[in-house]
């Protein structure tokens, strides 16, 4: 009996090595339920960084272009007065029917993915784009192309998800806010200098094409203006703040809407004022002189780009994540957290970058994702939870108002969707008949 001691021993050892590891994983997937420490400043850091990245706001003149002035202004401040509205209301329901609803997942379901995912394949074009822009002016005749690009945008991207949560990286989009404020000053400036430096009898603002043309390419800057409010991290940040967490969260998306509106209306209305219709889908592909300045709006934007995608591909991670864990439970496989992470972030940048680098048509992209994805879930959706929660106000008049507004906007965006997918899609086919795949756009 004494010879089978060691081996019980051990036995009993090894039972209580993966207990601990378990519970020790298990705890840290827990740690998104149990609030954070942030202030307001640094929900403004993670918003401004979710919403105003130059992969957004660049295709805005181009928008406009499609539309023209006055139906392009009035779609550009009724999407930001929407969107900033919008995020009070899911802001709001943070805790609601008793419970904390700390992730967009949770809230809006499936539509989610296609958003978090159709976000991260088009920031990651945008970024690889802004890397061989900065290639081409140092080497013209370099050999690399954009897919070269793309790969390493994915592979420093590999590189932050092994940082822990979203809070982990508050510094980083510190970094990001600063730096699209520096992308913001630097594309407005370079941008008005070349429209004066270009004859302005040339410039038309003439919509271009035949009537259906003209019809698909408004419907395509729909979906490219919700694209650019896309803000479908909102419960996530919102559960690294301190309480009170609704308080700082409003006072946080209120502080970075203030530089939304200066910097997104800023460079719409500038890009297409200087450009006109022949404004590219990238604002930085439109910019000629100086060349150094172009380079520098660049590296901001790559900068910026960075910290947007980490946002938005955290709570992919965690799906996964609490999926394997489960797996590991029954099938006691002793992984370690950091290698069922960078097994998880891995996969998830090899798809992302392979479908990036496949098929590089960022203005496509955009409005895919703006229509099907950030539109639902950033003017749709939080309008109809608000009313199905029936927290409205019971003052009766702002009560009638609030439902008013409510399914007006519902109504409208969802009409949106529609259209924008529809003219997202047109275009996607006339690309992929152009095009082949992994081309060097």
């Amino acid at each position: 009996m004494a010879s089978h001691l060691p081996t019980t021993t051990t036995a009993t050892a090894e039972k209580i090595r993966i207990d601990e590891e378990e519970e020790e994983a298990a705890n840290e997937v827990a740690v998104l339920a149990e609030g954070g420490s942030g202030t307001w400043k640094h929900a403004a850091f993670h918003v401004a960084t979710t919403i105003a990245t130059p992969a957004a706001y660049a295709p805005l003149p181009f928008a406009l272009s499609s539309l023209g002035w006055p139906l392009g202004v009035s779609s550009l401040v009724g999407g930001t007065l929407a969107t900033w509205y919008s995020s009070l209301l899911i802001a709001s329901l943070w805790k609601w029917n008793g419970q904390k609803h700390i992730t967009y997942r949770l809230l809006g379901q499936s539509i989610f993915a296609v958003a978090s995912l159709g976000n991260n394949i088009a920031i990651q074009i945008a970024a690889g784009s802004s890397l061989k822009a900065v290639y081409k002016y140092y080497h013209p005749d370099g050999a690399l192309t954009l897919q070269h690009f793309i790969i390493f945008f994915g592979a420093f991207e590999l590189f932050l998800s092994q940082f822990p949560d979203i809070h982990s990286l508050r510094w980083v989009n510190a970094l990001c806010t600063f730096s699209t404020i520096g992308f913001a000053g630097t594309t407005i400036g370079v941008t008005i200098y070349n429209g004066k430096k270009i004859d302005r009898n040339s410039v038309s603002y003439s919509l271009q094409g035949s009537s259906s043309s003209k019809a698909f390419k408004a419907f395509n800057a729909l979906g490219a203006i919700a694209f650019s409010f896309g803000d479908a991290m909102l419960p996530e940040i919102q559960n690294t703040l301190r309480e009170p967490a609704k308080k700082n969260t409003y006072k946080g998306v209120s502080a970075a809407y203030a530089l939304i509106v200066l910097s997104y209306w800023q460079l719409a209305f500038w890009g297409y004022w200087a450009f006109g219709s022949q404004v590219q889908p990238y604002i930085l592909s439109s910019l000629t002189i100086p060349q150094w300045t172009i380079v520098m709006a660049n590296l901001f934007a790559v900068i910026q780009i960075s910290g947007c995608y980490q946002i938005y591909c955290r709570p992919t991670y965690i799906f996964f994540e609490e999926k394997l864990l489960s797996q590991k439970t029954s099938n006691r496989i002793p992984f370690r957290n950091h290698l069922i992470r960078l097994l998880l972030t891995s996969v998830y940048m090899v798809v992302i970058t392979l479908i990036a680098a496949a098929m590089p048509f960022f203005g496509d992209f955009v409005s895919i994702c703006g229509a099907v994805g950030f539109t639902p879930l950033d003017f749709v959706f939080p309008a109809l939870a608000y009313l199905k929660a029936g927290k409205m106000p019971k003052n009766r008049t702002v009560h009638r108002s609030m439902q008013i507004i409510n399914i007006a906007i519902a109504t409208w965006f969802s009409v949106v969707a529609v259209l924008g997918c529809i003219g997202a899609i047109r275009f996607i086919v006339e690309d992929v008949r152009t095009y082949k795949f992994f081309h060097d756009m």
